[in-house]
């Protein structure tokens, strides 16, 4: 059964805003896409923003056993915003579509699976008839997508599923916002400010009126030290916020010192699977992932579950399919808040599906820890699968331990990713302290 593979990995409704992104961000949300080949299995077809580098494509394939010869990349036409990220208007193009009706032969894929599944991915399964291959269509067809990831939506989500939630409110005009931050600030709290549709914590921003603030979550700390310093704040940042005054913005406490924890699941029409429970090491915002979660004692872990699960069944109610990551906050005094779900593949889905039960075979599973930590520079790609040899840190098959470098950002910033592969924690830091000898941490 051929897939379709769609490497869609940076839409509006996930992060924003794509043409105000940076020419380097654009081609970073390309090199990610690659990644989209982890999943390939043989003769699937992969639509990617640009063909990949024939190292990368041998080096994945090589250790998740997929003959890449078999595979079809295919590249559609230039958008708007160029070559860098799979666009609507490049999904459409009518070339494009017929070149890929003839990879498929002339019929319909078995499976369509996108990193997120937005209007211009129904279209395309619509226009190749293959409706039934993609999860969720009726669901997604009507943009059920970007309510179930609207972070104002979540909120409503969790609150009516009876899922603890940071105190906050949703807000749409600048005097609620206003209300809502200094409600917060007079009871003694620092606040969270974030976008509607944003990933990573880059559309995150705290505000405090003191200093001493560490920023977790988000890349800054704005100090605002009275009610007219949080208006002048608001109407400098409005359009920022609101992204153009066209969404809504999301107020809550902001728990200092708190670890960002997750629990990611695969809905079906049947029930959902858990098929992973992880961490996220944020430095100030997201940098890397550690699976299994190593912070959590065995009831913190089980109150995640609980409420991952009563979120996911309401997802799975509303008609959405596939991946889902609901993410929680660990605070200092042991509560268990949700902050939001992502209905989409994540930056850890990867590791969930193929690193930890095909590339580490499913007998391993429960038996591993996975560290992944993006940044690494390296002089490029083929250097650093070298290095790694000679240093003795390649993932080894046999002990089913070492290093695995799981995407490719040499074109944009000189950097790759990479997960240690390890029996413990321990193992896997001293992994990384390897890197760091080989390789330049870049991370900011």
């Amino acid at each position: 059964m051929t897939t379709l593979i769609i490497g869609n990995s940076r839409t509006s409704e996930m992060i924003g805003d794509l043409a105000a992104l940076t020419p380097a961000q654009l081609r970073a949300g390309g090199c990610v896409a690659q990644r989209m080949l982890w999943f390939a299995r043989d003769g699937d077809v992969l639509v990617l923003p640009f063909a990949p580098p024939p190292e990368y494509v041998s080096y994945v394939t090589g250790l998740t056993g997929t003959d890449a010869a078999s595979l079809t990349l295919m590249v559609p036409p230039p958008g708007g915003l160029g070559s860098d990220l799979l666009t609507p208007d490049r999904l459409t193009d009518p070339g494009f579509l017929a070149a890929l009706r003839r990879a498929l032969g002339d019929g319909p894929p078995g499976e369509i699976l996108a990193v997120y599944k937005d209007l211009s991915v129904t279209g395309l399964a619509r226009a190749l008839a293959a409706e039934a291959a993609l999860p969720g269509y009726p669901f997604s067809a009507q943009a059920g997508d970007a309510l179930v990831n609207s972070k104002a939506g979540f909120r409503a989500l969790a609150a009516g599923a009876g899922v603890p939630i940071a105190p906050g409110t949703v807000v749409s005009g600048l005097e609620q916002a206003i209300e809502a931050i200094t409600g917060l600030f007079d009871r003694g709290h620092s606040v969270m400010v974030k976008l509607e549709f944003s990933g990573g914590g880059f559309g995150n921003e705290i505000l405090s009126r003191t200093d001493g603030v560490v920023p977790v979550g988000a890349p800054r700390v704005v100090v605002l030290p009275d009610r007219s310093a949080v208006l002048s704040y608001l109407e400098r940042r409005w359009e920022w916020l609101t992204a153009g005054r066209a969404h809504r913005l999301v107020v809550e406490r902001f728990f200092p010192g708190s670890t960002t924890v997750y629990a990611e699941f695969l809905v079906g029409d049947e029930g959902a699977r858990l098929i992973g429970v992880g961490e996220l090491l944020m430095e100030p915002v997201a940098v890397g992932s550690v699976l299994p979660a190593q912070t959590i004692e065995p009831e913190t872990r089980a109150e995640l579950l609980d409420g991952a699960q009563r979120l996911v069944e309401s997802l799975r109610v509303l008609g959405y399919r596939g991946v889902v990551s609901a993410d929680a906050i660990h605070t200092q005094d042991g509560q268990v808040l949700f902050t939001e779900t992502n209905c989409r593949l994540t930056g850890s889905t990867h590791v969930h599906l193929v690193l930890d039960g095909r590339v580490v075979d499913a007998g391993y599973q429960e038996k591993r820890v996975f560290l992944e930590r993006g940044g690494w520079v390296v002089p490029s790609f083929g250097a650093a699968v070298d290095r790694l040899a000679v240093a003795n840190l390649s993932y080894d098959p046999t002990s089913r331990t070492g290093v695995v470098i799981t995407s490719n950002e040499v074109d944009v910033g000189g950097t790759v990713a990479c997960c240690a592969i390890a029996e413990d924690l321990a193992a896997a830091e001293e992994m990384h302290r390897g890197l760091g000898r080989l390789f330049v941490d870049g991370t900011p």
